[in-house]
C-alpha cells in the first residue's frame, strides 16, 4: 500500500465510528472524481472494520454506497456540463460522438458493470452525461453496480477475517487482469481501425488514374 492509503486507514482505525464512516463515504465518492484515489482499498478495510473491530455492517455498507452513488452522479453532471460546452463549440470529436451513440443504445449495461472496471469507472458516467441519460435511471444503475461490488468486497473481507493483505492482493491481481484485458481490447480495436484505414487508402490508390 502507498503512504496515503496507510495514513488514511490509520486515521479511520483511531477515530470513532461516525467520523470513520464519513471518511469511508468521502473516499468512495472522491474515487469517481479523482480515479487514482484507491477507493476499493478503503472499502476492503471497511470489511475488516466489520469483522475485526465490530463496526456495523449496515453502517459501513451504507457509507461506501452513499459515497459511490454521490461520486458517480458528480461524474454524470460533469458529463452534462461538458455536453453543453460541446453544443456551443465549433470543434467536435468523432470518437466522442461514437461513444455517445453507444451509450444511447447500451448505456444501462455499461453503467451496471462500471463498478467492476477499476480506473475507468468515472468515464462511464461522464459518457452518460454526454448522452443525456435520465438522472433517475443513472442513479438506479449506479446503485445496483455499487451494491453488487461493495457487497462482494465486504463478503470476501468478512470471510477472510482480518487478513487485509491477502484480500488486498486478490483485488490487486483482479485489477491487473482487468487492465490487461482492457488494454488488449483497446489494442485490438486500434489495430482493426488502422487496418481498415490502410485498406481504404490502398483501394483509393489502386482506383485512382495512373495507379
Amino acid at each position: 500500500m502507498d503512504a496515503i492509503t496507510d495514513s488514511f486507514i490509520a486515521f479511520i482505525s483511531n477515530e470513532n465510528n461516525f467520523v470513520g464512516l464519513i471518511a469511508l463515504a468521502l473516499a468512495a465518492m472522491v474515487e469517481y472524481v479523482v480515479p487514482p484515489v484507491p477507493g476499493d482499498t478503503i472499502t476492503l478495510f471497511g470489511a475488516i472494520l466489520i469483522t475485526a473491530y465490530g463496526w456495523s455492517f449496515w453502517g459501513v455498507f451504507g457509507a461506501v454506497m452513499a459515497g459511490s452513488v454521490i461520486g458517480s452522479m458528480m461524474a454524470f453532471y460533469i458529463g452534462g456540463w461538458w455536453r453543453k460546452r460541446r453544443e456551443h463549440s465549433a470543434h467536435r470529436h468523432e470518437s466522442i460522438d461514437r461513444l455517445v451513440g453507444k451509450f444511447h443504445r447500451h448505456g444501462a449495461a455499461y453503467l451496471v458493470i462500471n463498478r467492476f472496471l477499476p480506473g475507468i469507472r468515472s468515464l462511464f458516467f461522464v459518457a452518460a452525461g454526454l448522452a443525456e441519460m435520465r438522472p433517475v435511471a443513472v442513479l438506479g444503475y449506479s446503485a445496483i453496480s455499487a451494491a453488487l461490488w461493495n457487497l462482494g468486497l465486504i463478503a470476501a473481507g468478512s470471510a477472510l477475517g482480518a487478513n487485509f493483505e491477502t484480500l488486498l492482493g486478490w483485488v490487486q491481481r483482479y485489477t491487473l487482469a482487468t487492465w490487461l484485458i482492457i488494454g488488449g481490447v483497446a489494442l485490438a480495436w486500434l489495430g482493426r481501425a488502422l487496418w481498415r484505414r490502410w485498406r481504404s487508402a490502398h483501394r483509393l490508390r489502386r482506383g485512382s488514374p495512373g495507379a
